[in-house]
Formats: C-alpha cells, sequence, structure tokens
C-alpha cells in the first residue's frame, strides 16, 4: 500500500462511539511527562534511552478496554499473537516525533498504531527513495510489517497544519508484542 511492501491502512477500525469511549478513559489514566509529549504505558514500560525492554519492565496484563482492541487485531487476523504492549502518545498541535524505525531488538515482527482525535500526516522516508506520505484519520489503523517495519522509517512531522488543515490533539495506540532482552 502506498508504494511500501507492508504497510496496511485499514479506515474506521472502530466506531466514533469506541473512540469517544477511548479517549475519556485515557484522560483519567495517569501521564509519563518525562519526554518532549506526554505518554502512558501498559503491558511493559520501554526505556526510550537505552532502547530496550527487560523482564523487569513488566507492568501487568492490558487493561481489559485495551485488551479488547488487541484481541480485535489478532480475531481480525493482523497477527498470530495478541500484542501484549501498548504506548499511548499525546501529540498537540506542533507536536511530532522524528523518523525512527522501532526496535528491532525489544519488539516482534508487527507493528499496529491506532489514532484518535485529530489526522496527521505520517511520512515514510528509506534512503533513495522518494519520501512518502499517508494521512492518518481518526480511528483508522496503521499496520506495519516487512519493509514497512524494518526498511522504511516512519515520523510525524511537527507541525501545526498538515495539507492546510489545522491540526487537533491526536492519541496514537501503539500495540505490539515484547521480546524480552536478558
Amino acid at each position: 500500500m502506498f508504494g511500501i511492501q507492508g504497510l496496511l491502512f485499514i479506515q474506521d477500525y472502530i466506531t466514533i462511539a469506541e473512540e469517544k469511549q477511548f479517549i475519556k478513559t485515557i484522560e483519567k489514566q495517569v501521564w509519563d511527562n518525562s519526554l518532549k509529549r506526554r505518554v502512558q504505558h501498559y503491558g511493559y514500560r520501554y526505556d526510550y534511552q537505552a532502547r530496550n525492554v527487560t523482564e523487569d519492565m513488566y507492568l501487568g496484563k492490558l487493561p481489559k478496554w485495551l485488551n479488547n482492541v488487541a484481541s480485535k487485531i489478532k480475531e481480525d487476523g493482523l497477527c498470530e499473537v495478541v500484542p501484549d504492549q501498548v504506548i499511548i502518545n499525546e501529540y498537540k498541535p506542533g507536536q511530532g516525533i522524528s523518523p525512527h524505525i522501532d526496535c528491532e531488538s525489544c519488539f516482534g515482527p508487527r507493528i499496529f498504531s491506532l489514532s484518535l482525535g485529530s489526522t496527521a500526516i505520517m511520512e515514510f522516508t528509506q534512503q533513495g527513495i522518494p519520501k512518502k506520505e499517508i494521512l492518518l484519520l481518526p480511528r483508522s489503523l496503521v499496520m506495519m510489517y516487512g519493509g514497512a517495519r524494518y526498511k522504511w522509517k516512519h515520523s510525524i512531522p511537527a507541525r501545526l497544519k498538515d495539507n492546510g488543515v489545522d491540526r487537533g490533539v491526536r492519541l496514537s495506540l501503539t500495540f505490539r508484542n515484547i521480546k524480552i532482552n536478558k
């Protein structure tokens, strides 16, 4: 999809009512403010500086409201194992995330990102190939595997508008499977 092997985009993966309930539930949780953006970790904490996950970073099973989506991802045939780790990132207008590939030694072969709230453009870059962009719509799910997971860097540019449209607050729920590094 979009000229990138291993990239799948599913519009309206959840309903508007589910999105509203997720946003309400997320806002009641405790935020980690140690990064440039607010984050929440579930399942396992990820060490951004060490780029590592270890057994002692286990936070417990996913809460039911996240496990329901993780189970749906598996039931829909998008992965073989229910994701066991979720990071929720809050992006306010003007915030983004630098180009990166999710830690290969920490996470399994499939990465899922569910967007809530506002739209944003996700950019995919690979050296020597023109940049690709996809518009992340509220309630959409992006799956990265194969080339999209391991060869293309993805990012959200830090800006106030995408294609002339003002950004609002966007929540990104990233579902992954942990590979324990001992």
